[in-house]
């Protein structure tokens, strides 16, 4: 497998808690990657430090081989880092195609004067609808937001992170919230999107259903480290993690 983004000495602390405490880590390029652990665990934390949303303490973070420990967020997007959020973010009173236009018309640098760029907007449209199609939301295109199921809003989400042109996409608690069937809906698509293997997803999760139909490989922290990382079948049988979180009854 090739690496699409290393750490090396990673550290983040608040107060005197350390919530990332010296974590090196690889994350391989087209293996969905689930990471887990109890609340508090340093997860959501870790996350955010590798999108920028945090800066770390110490330690470094490199994608495809670029140290970008000090590029701001906006600037790890356009290099192709992009994450979704516990709670949903989309713009409710727009269609769900817009909602996807928005960062595609962003990453082309259109800005507002659409009759400028009106060759370009057929691209955008064509590209909007390639999107709709991979996530399920085409006969839904034209209608707001706002009025999507939960299940819906989500996949939503992720549609609008994926129009962002991701090589790497966290996906924090993408079924939080939702209904079985909802939960199917949003598995499948997202199984579907890294067998695609064009853009590698890493997975931050509670529900071990999720993670152990999903992942490849499963990262387990616990109080700002990473305590196990192996493939599903390595981590259900170790005793570590057993104890510290899954419980003998993962087994």
């Amino acid at each position: 497998m090739t690496e699409i983004l290393r750490t090396e000495k990673l550290k983040k602390y608040f107060g005197a808690v350390s919530a990332v405490d010296n974590i090196d880590l690889v994350i391989e390029e087209n293996l969905l990657t689930a990471i887990i652990g109890p609340n508090g665990a340093g997860k959501t934390t870790l996350i955010n430090v590798l999108t920028g949303i945090i800066t770390p303490d110490s330690g470094r973070i490199y994608f495809m081989g670029e140290d970008i420990t000090d590029i701001p967020t906006n600037k790890r997007v356009v290099k192709g880092i992009c994450r979704s959020f516990q709670i949903t973010n989309i713009f409710p009173k727009l269609t769900v195609s817009e909602n996807i236009k928005i960062p595609l018309i962003s990453i082309n640098k259109m800005g507002m004067n659409m009759l400028a760029h009106i060759n370009s907007m057929k691209d955008i449209n064509k590209r909007a609808e390639e999107i709709l199609v991979v996530t399920g939301l085409l006969e839904k295109s034209g209608v707001p937001a706002g009025n999507l199921s939960h299940g819906d809003q989500r996949l939503l989400e992720i549609a609008i992170a994926i129009a962002a042109g991701p090589r790497l996409l966290f996906l924090d608690e993408p079924t939080a919230g939702m209904n079985p069937i909802e939960r199917v809906k949003i598995l499948e698509n997202i199984k579907k999107l890294s067998s695609d293997r064009k853009i590698t997803f890493v997975i931050v999760e509670h529900d071990m259903d999720v993670v152990f139909y999903l992942s490849e490989r499963i990262i387990v922290m616990d109080k700002g480290r990473i305590i196990a990382d192996g493939k599903p079948d390595e981590i259900k049988k170790n005793r570590n993690v057993i104890d510290v979180y899954l419980g003998d009854e993962i087994l």
